[in-house]
């Protein structure tokens, strides 16, 4: 039998190296400096005499991100705002890290009334921007949410996002959707910033770090249509999910004539992800005495299929070995359960895994944010199952329910502290996908 607390706290640890990889003002310092009066971003040059420098800071790293750059920029900052997740009742607040730093609070994923004054407070700021200028963004997961200005009234936007989350739809197929209806998404950003020069540092929280689909690509001008997001929302037969007057609205605005191309100097420059995150985390299981193998920095699938696959590579490794999966899956909801992706994707591993003695699994969100709940993600190994069917918990039923949280949260009540199943980081500040961790032992 495995020893839970070593089995934890080597999981513990490489949660802990993969987060501190990610961290992102550590990544905004390692790519933004300043020279006399030239402040380097990436391989660009702006010549700080020439021109002002704006600062828009958006998704779930705002806040860090900017205090990085308003660390190097000091008093050559003009002004900024950054955009992020609210944690709580906050309202918007001076940051306290710079007094030219203004700070909104909004939801995710699903935009709401904050979002749309918050995006209303960096549009009005940018239209002060001049051709010497330079409009300094960063951006990070989740700013597809909090900074939106749609073609659509709020609850109709609303009710369209709640129905593709739903739905199991990629990330880009989303993301495609969001460009044709939102004014901010697919270069909106960088076309309001103009006639100054827009720069980009980019935490990516999208697999394959395609720039269009991180925050839906505000900076980022693309060739998509009208006709391409209504092949996603039939694929998807959104028109029989959401109600007949939204679908109207929807396809009236997808029918209106494209607007042209605009005239804007943008450029792009990653500067985290996830795979950063997992080599982290190997080198930290090597120190520990495992054989380490990155098998992918681009999963992507059904979360309980990929927990199946998980589980089937978990049971086909030799002992002594961490294998580690970076990407994000996703969850087409049957049911009305609590839970996220990796949750998901854990419940689904441990049934396969259920029975088995030498293997763990953990699945966790970088943000530390799973879904609409208080954890990360989970571990599990094969005593799962027949821990819950103990406390009468049936896996598979909740499962089919989309409900791993619940599943996994009233299984903890029952569980020592340090056999507990949820993974609780808070939430990191950063956000560069999702994690699996794969760890064999020698049975006993």
């Amino acid at each position: 039998m495995l020893n839970y607390n070593d089995y934890r706290q080597h999981l513990l640890s490489l949660i802990k190296a993969a987060l501190d990889a990610a961290d992102p003002y550590t990544a905004v310092i390692n790519h933004l400096h300043k020279n006399g009066r030239l402040l380097h971003i990436g391989s660009h040059t702006h010549d700080l005499d020439q021109g002002r420098v704006f600062l828009i800071s958006i998704g779930k790293a705002g806040q860090p991100m900017a205090r990085a750059a308003a660390d190097i920029l000091q008093d050559d900052l003009h002004q900024g705002i950054i955009i992020t997740k609210a944690v709580s009742t906050q309202h918007s607040v001076l940051s306290p890290q710079s007094s030219v730093l203004s700070t909104y609070f909004a939801a995710h994923p699903v935009s709401d009334e904050r979002s749309i004054a918050a995006t209303q407070a960096a549009l009005d700021l940018l239209q002060q921007t001049g051709q010497d200028d330079l409009v300094l963004c960063l951006i990070s997961g989740g700013a597809s949410a909090l900074f939106t200005n749609p073609l659509l009234p709020l609850p109709e936007w609303q009710e369209l996002n709640q129905a593709l989350l739903a739905s199991g739809c990629t990330i880009n197929e989303f993301n495609c959707v969001r460009r044709q209806l939102d004014q901010v998404k697919g270069g909106g950003l960088a076309q309001a910033a103009a006639p100054a020069t827009c720069i980009s540092l980019i935490l990516s929280d999208v697999v394959g770090n395609p720039l269009a689909d991180i925050g839906s690509g505000p900076t980022v001008l693309t060739e998509e249509t009208a006709v391409d997001a209504l092949n996603v929302l039939n694929r998807y037969d959104i028109a029989h999910v959401i109600k007949p007057d939204v679908w109207e609205q929807i396809t009236a605005v997808l029918n209106q004539p494209p607007a042209p191309t605009p005239s804007i100097r943008t450029f792009h420059h990653i500067i985290g992800d996830i795979r950063i995150a997992a080599n982290a985390a190997g080198n930290k299981a090597q120190q520990l005495g495992f054989t380490t193998q990155l098998l992918t920095a681009q999963l992507e699938g059904e979360a309980r299929e990929i927990g199946k696959v998980a589980a089937a590579i978990a049971k086909d490794t030799p002992p002594n070995h961490c294998l580690i999966l970076g990407g994000e899956t996703t969850v087409t909801l049957r049911g009305n359960g609590i839970g996220g992706r990796n949750l998901e994707t854990a419940l689904s591993a441990a049934i396969s895994l259920a029975g088995t003695s030498h293997c763990v699994v953990a699945s966790f969100a970088t943000d530390g944010d799973d879904g609409p709940t208080q954890a990360a993600g989970a571990v599990i190994s094969g005593e799962v199952v027949a821990n819950g069917r103990l406390h009468n918990l049936d896996a598979h039923s909740h499962l089919e329910n989309n409900d791993s949280y619940t599943y996994f949260h009233k299984l903890d009540a029952h569980l020592p502290a340090n056999q507990t199943t949820l993974i609780h980081t808070g939430l990191t500040g950063t956000n560069v996908n999702d994690l699996i961790f794969i760890l064999t032992y020698a049975e006993t």
